[in-house]
């Protein structure tokens, strides 16, 4: 019997080759690629936006800055005891009194000069998403903008065109019942 093949080794080199198979396909992408997750919804911003700070509703215009690290809210009387930062947000914004806690110290410099400013935590409506993110608090009383969106927010799935401005504007989804 030369030359003849056992039904069992049949059977085994079958097997091993749709082994073979699957998994070709399975690291090509091809078998489980349903379980990937969809991309990242890109949302495309002008360097002048409208941004809503949640849960309170305060509509607040803002400057998209690709070059601050970190976005940063301008806070009036602002006092920090103990963990706590307590300020004012300008009153042409409302003038909401706000008590957040500090959860890290920031230190910032510019050309003029240094400092260190106590970082909050806020969640945003920004476009059509909510995010939430880290805040440096300070008084901006002297600049145009209550409010800089810097990279750590821009990261969550934003473009910035710089020669557009009011093309996302606040269009959050009502939060979920609890």
């Amino acid at each position: 019997m030369y030359g003849s093949r056992s039904p069992g080794l049949t059977f085994m080199s079958m097997s091993i080759s749709l082994l073979i198979c699957y998994l070709t396909f399975a690291f090509s992408g091809v078998v489980g690629a349903a379980e990937k997750p969809p991309p990242k919804e890109r949302i495309t911003v002008g360097a002048e936006e409208e941004v809503l700070l949640l849960p309170w509703g305060v509509r607040l215009p803002a400057r998209v800055d690709t070059g601050a690290a970190t976005t940063s809210l301008d806070a009036r009387n602002l006092t920090v005891k103990g963990n706590m930062a307590e300020f004012r947000l300008p009153e042409e914004y409302g003038g909401l009194q706000m008590r957040l806690p500090v959860v890290a110290w920031r230190h910032v410099r510019s050309a003029e000069y240094r400092e260190r400013r106590p970082v909050v935590e806020m969640e945003f409506c920004f476009g059509s998403k909510r995010i939430r993110g880290r805040v440096n608090l300070n008084d901006r009383a002297r600049v145009k903008y209550p409010l800089i969106i810097g990279r750590n927010l821009l990261k969550y799935g934003y473009i910035v065109d710089c020669t557009q401005s009011n093309t996302a504007p606040p269009s959050c989804p009502e939060p979920a019942a609890r």
